[in-house]
Order: structure tokens, then sequence, then C-alpha cells
């Protein structure tokens, strides 16, 4: 039988998304949620459906569904298949379940990086101003082939969408590049340096969530390319 809370005027809501921080992320959660004795949800939200889940994702997903039963969580949700901003689909849980405090975890970004460019928390709170945001330090674990900030490079290729392009991890008709793609550490989305050569030359430019940060330096490429032919 689910614990009955004792406090309703405050909820806790716990984003997570990729990788063994999430269950860093639903212990902070858990122990905010006891000590002020109100409901807990757990959320985590994909692009993928939760039938195409690899193993290694499947299983992340599972261990927060048993740390959600063992802590006695309103509510383990899945949003899966979600082409929209992940900063939204946040908000819509957080009104959903009238959520007055979320947990999140720290992107790898420099604090000049989030100043400059924008940020995730910066759109997140955006979206639900009135709500309070808890980010939590992720230690870096995992050191990839680009030093501490990065995981171990992924093939991926380019589409071109409208005016910017976006990384897919699938190689279809539409793919307009081949690089390779390093993930930030402990970054919650697909943000982090996508590589290519052409040329004979190393590009590198940033992604965030999955687009490209300066588009014009790919068309200038593929433009490049286009003359020759």
């Amino acid at each position: 039988m689910k614990k009955i809370r004792g406090r309703m005027d405050e909820s806790i809501l716990v984003c997570v998304f990729y990788g063994p921080n999430g269950e860093r992320l639903i212990n902070r959660g858990n122990k905010l949620a006891t000590m002020l004795d109100c409901p807990l949800y757990i959320l985590t939200v994909d692009q993928k459906s939760i039938d195409e889940f690899d193993a290694e994702k499947a299983s992340y997903v599972e261990r927060w569904r048993e740390l959600a039963e063992e802590y006695e969580a309103e509510e383990f949700i899945v949003r899966d298949s979600e082409k929209r901003p992940s900063a939204k689909v946040i908000a819509e849980v957080a009104h959903e379940f009238n959520i007055t405090q979320i947990i999140i975890g720290q992107t790898a970004r420099s604090r000049w990086e989030e100043i400059t460019k924008g940020s995730f928390l910066n759109m997140l709170l955006r979206e639900i101003p009135l709500v309070d945001l808890h980010v939590v330090s992720l230690a870096r674990t995992v050191k990839g082939v680009e030093g501490d900030e990065f995981e171990k490079g992924v093939r991926c290729y380019l589409v071109k969408d409208e005016d910017s392009y976006k990384i897919n991890f699938t190689q279809s008709k539409n793919c307009q590049l081949e690089g390779i793609f390093f993930k930030e550490i402990g970054t919650d989305f697909d943000n982090g340096i996508f590589k290519f050569m052409h040329d004979n030359k190393v590009y590198q430019v940033e992604v965030t969530e999955d687009w490209i940060d300066l588009p014009e330096i790919i068309d200038e490429c593929l433009d490049k390319e286009l003359v020759k032919k």
C-alpha cells in the first residue's frame, strides 16, 4: 500500500534521462520528499518509443521504476516518442501534477557557455517560473576519448531541417554528412560536439539538444561539395 504523504502543498519531480546519474537524482529527490513529507514523482523523456530503447537504456528505466516503487513515489512517468523540446514536456508534467520543486542534473557546459548561449535550465525557468529548481552537480565518472568532458564518440549523421541541421543516429537518404558525435559527460540530452572530415580537413561544431549551433559551417562545406560536382 502506497504511503500517504502528510503535506500536499509541496510536490517533488525528479527528471532523469540517461546513465547512472539518474539513480543519484532519484535518491536526492526521495530524501527531499521524505524531509518535506510530500509526494514524489519521477519523469523520463525520450524521443524514441520505449520499444526502441536499447538494452542499456531499458535497464536504466527498469531500475528507475524499481526505485519509484521502493520509495513509494506517486508515479513513475515515461514520456516516450516525444518530438517537443524536453523543457516543454517537463513543464506540462509539472502543471499536470501541481509540482512545486524539480530536481535535475547539471550539464557539463561551462558557466560562460551557459551565459553566452543560454541553457536548458533557463528554458525551463521560462516555461515554469513559479517552480523551484534544484540543480544537482553530476560527477564525471566516465572518461571519453576526448578527455574528461566527453563520452566515447559514436557515429551519427546530419539531417537538414529548414535552416539548420539535426544529428541522427540512423542513416537515411536524407543524411547530409557523416561524422562522430561526442556527448558531454553529465548532460541529460544530446549536447556535445559533432566532428566530421571535409577536403581532408577536420571540422567540429557544437550540438545543443540534437541541433547544430553553427549551421553555416555545414552549409559552407556542402556548398563547396556542390561546386565540385
